[in-house]
């Protein structure tokens, strides 16, 4: 019953990401243009993510009850120092389902005016909404994941906020959106399953790739290679009617190599657990800044 549920979950998830991001379709259309795949469903998404505010009846507390339910496992914590973020990984309860990465903003580490900011919107939030949800309709899950929390915020709040946090900025407008989803690189075939070679196929189908700390993102061990898109940029409506062109989600790409002690086991026989495992906070620190204006602004 849980891993239906939550199949049902992640379809809409991706439904709905999909429409909104125009290079999910891109990268899946290149790819079957190029032979790399036959259809999207031989893709493996290694990952999603998602971004919180950490504040009373939100955060981190109220999300993951969502995924704990379906039988998702807490596992390791991140901290993002300068970005004044916690972040933790999570576990699949089946290898199918992509891991997920979900962060929290330390609001309280802000300056007085931007947590007065998010809390004018926050606050209408007067009890945790997940306690009140039927986690075990996936219909109600997903429009949950989709819904406003809290009012549409005025243009200057965003700005405001976009000074000093754009990862506030990105949360206030954006909410529970999926923030992206990633490709298993090292599954597809040879000749694409390395991070190098895959990137190299991208930048020729004229992908915008993020370039914060280098293309591509390496952990010390070396086992884990990220990179991601540049966040698509969207037209949004602000309270009063305000336009303005923000950063919505991007696509993720990862390369977990073969941990050393499995590098003889035979190739058709590896399975998730001869890989690269968790994520590493200096790659993900980069991966973030996908939708700063650092990026999209290039």
């Amino acid at each position: 019953m849980q891993t239906s549920t939550l199949g049902a979950v992640m379809d809409g998830l991706m439904r709905r990401y999909s429409e909104r991001v125009p290079d999910v379709q891109k990268v899946i259309n290149a790819m079957i243009d190029g032979d790399v795949i036959a259809s999207a469903g031989e893709i493996e998404n290694d990952h999603i993510a998602f971004r919180t505010m950490g504040v009373p009846n939100l955060g981190l507390a109220s999300f993951e009850k969502i995924f704990l339910h379906y039988g998702y496992e807490k596992r390791d914590e991140y901290n993002f120092i300068e970005k004044k973020l916690t972040a933790f990984w999570y576990s699949p309860p089946e290898p199918h389902f992509p891991r997920i990465f979900a962060s929290e903003l330390r609001v309280n580490e802000l300056s007085d005016e931007a947590q007065r900011i998010i809390l004018r919107y926050t606050d209408t939030v007067a009890s945790d909404p997940v306690d009140s949800l039927d986690l075990d309709d996936a219909e109600a899950v997903d429009r949950f994941l989709h819904q406003p929390l809290w009012t549409t915020p005025t243009l200057a709040d965003y700005q405001a906020l976009l000074k000093e946090s754009e990862y506030a900025a990105w949360v206030i407008y954006n909410r529970y959106y999926l923030n992206h989803f990633t490709i298993s690189v090292h599954n597809l075939k040879a000749g694409y399953n390395t991070i190098d070679e895959f990137v190299a196929f991208l930048e020729n189908q004229g992908l915008r790739l993020n370039s914060a700390g280098g293309t591509i993102k390496i952990s010390p061990d070396g086992d884990l290679r990220q990179a991601s898109t540049v966040a698509q940029m969207l037209d949004a409506e602000f309270a009063g009617g305000d336009l303005f062109r923000i950063a919505g989600s991007y696509v993720e790409f990862a390369e977990r190599r073969i941990l050393p002690q499995f590098r003889d086991v035979p190739t058709d026989q590896i399975t998730r657990e001869h890989r690269r495992e968790g994520f590493e906070t200096g790659n993900a620190d980069k991966i973030f800044e996908s939708t700063f204006t650092t990026q999209t602004g290039r």
